[in-house]
């Protein structure tokens, strides 16, 4: 009896692909950085305001929801604490809560984000990877095996 027959293969294939993946392409220079809001007491920390402007000219930025800009703003301020007075806690927190929004490397590969490489990039890489000096095989002094002997 040989058994059933094999499952065609379109059926076989794994989808683990997660509906968050995306190729993100850095947005336009003249795109809009929404305003930090007043604070009451204080002006907000000029490395702070250096940090949202970064954040909106970033390749995610297109992919927050309108919704997301008050745990932006709620990040913001933890930013703000953190350049005030320093301390482990908030650099903890501000960890946290950037994970939500794809801040870090680890972050947008666990969602499955990729930054659009430009040609650039990618030629500079090939140059770099062509002009690597590669050690000569008819040279032993290259080999770092040579200095390896049986006892």
């Amino acid at each position: 009896m040989p058994g059933p027959a094999p499952k065609h293969s379109s059926t076989r294939t794994r989808r683990n692909r997660t509906t968050t993946a995306a190729t993100l392409s850095a947005p336009s220079t003249r795109s809009k950085v929404p305003p930090l809001p007043p604070m009451a007491e204080q002006d907000w920390h000029p490395m702070t305001v250096a940090w949202w402007e970064d954040l909106w000219r970033s390749p995610m930025a297109p992919e927050f929801d309108p919704s997301d800009i008050h745990g932006l703003y709620l990040l913001a301020t933890l930013v703000n604490g953190f350049w005030e007075h320093p301390s482990k806690e908030l650099a903890a927190e501000i960890r946290l809560q950037r994970q939500c929004f794809g801040l870090s490397p680890i972050d947008r590969r666990r969602l499955q984000w990729e930054i659009e490489r430009t040609d650039e990039a990618q030629d500079r890489g090939r140059r770099r990877r062509t002009s690597a000096p590669k050690a000569s095989a008819a040279d032993p002094a290259a080999d770092p095996r040579s200095v390896l002997r049986v006892v």
